[in-house]
């Protein structure tokens, strides 16, 4: 069985994407107007196909279906069978993407839908003045929800944050939240492709109509709690692994590594993403090595003991 499994990316073209995605993941592709790279994903008919090595052509949820909690690991085998957990991604806004919320799985299934959707963002380098929005920062009913969303006057009751690089935000299902432009960001999330929009400045699409909005789908989605501060904090380490998010769905570390460091996951019945963000390393197991450089996605079986990384690398860490 491979130690590391590298995947073609799923390049998607959108109304408010941008320029960096492609020269940040050092591709040859020429394509205007990329808003987001599918890294690793299982969701139906968007999954990521192995880019090299000996299962190269094979989709992912073919080698969870195969190697099963070898890959994944016992627990996760049993709570999502042959669909693979997580979904990760960049995403670059040359312009400001839709206010929008998330169900919780709970809320989707009564909905409808298959599960709902928590997610995170680690910023990547944004442009000057670059910001996002994330949470409530004043009490509203769903009634008076619906009455801003009608007047135009929504993105008043939300906390509007200036993002630098290295800034992580959470966003659990029912915060409602929304990339601005100028963001580059790394997403991590549920696999779950269930967005409800909420606000969209009265943009039109391609064609000059206005996007639909999921207004009453939205009210019954949002978590109306109000948060003092949304950010997630966290002092900057090097050499050492620097935990970010735990949450029932993923658990994500930083690493900002100067010098080699050994990976111990020895204990962990899990697969491991690393996401590289900035730098370049290299990554051994098993006497297999691969690159692991700004812009790349590996994922590591949970077969796999412990890994060894050297170079000058930040990158994520995550896990279910």
């Amino acid at each position: 069985m491979s130690m590391f499994f590298k995947f073609e990316p799923l390049l998607k073209q959108t109304l408010w994407g941008g320029d960096r995605i492609i020269p940040f993941k050092q591709l040859s592709a020429h394509q205007d107007n990329v808003g987001e790279s599918w890294e690793i994903s299982g969701v139906k008919d968007n999954e990521t196909i192995v880019s090299c090595g000996p299962y190269k052509g094979r989709r992912l949820n073919e080698l969870v279906s195969e190697m099963k909690a070898d890959l994944v690991g016992h627990e996760n085998y049993e709570r999502f069978g042959d669909e693979f957990p997580l979904l990760i991604k960049f995403i670059d806004a040359r312009r400001d993407l839709s206010i929008q919320v998330h169900p919780n799985d709970e809320t989707a299934r009564r909905q409808g839908r298959e599960r709902g959707k928590t997610e995170m963002w680690y910023c990547l380098a944004p442009r000057e003045g670059a910001f996002l929005y994330n949470g409530l920062k004043q009490q509203i009913t769903p009634e008076e929800y619906k009455r801003m969303v009608a007047d135009d006057t929504i993105t008043d009751a939300l906390s509007r944050y200036e993002v630098h690089e290295g800034d992580v935000f959470f966003i659990p299902a029912g915060r409602i939240h929304a990339i601005g432009a100028g963001c580059f960001v790394a997403e991590i999330q549920q696999t779950s492709d269930v967005t409800y929009r909420i606000y969209d400045f009265g943009r039109r699409d391609k064609d000059g109509h206005l996007r639909e909005l999921h207004t009453e789908l939205a009210a019954e989605s949002i978590d109306y709690t109000v948060l003092p501060d949304y950010r997630t904090h966290y002092e900057p380490q090097k050499d050492m692994p620097q935990t970010v998010v735990q949450c029932p769905f993923f658990t994500t570390s930083v690493y900002d590594l100067t010098e080699p460091m050994l990976l111990d996951y020895s204990e962990l019945d899990s697969f491991v993403i690393l996401i590289g963000v900035k730098g370049e390393g290299r990554l051994t197991a098993d006497g297999e090595t691969v690159s692991l450089r700004a812009g790349e996605t590996v994922l590591i079986p949970a077969t796999a003991s412990e890994v060894r990384v050297d170079g000058e690398v930040r990158f994520l860490e995550t896990f279910v």
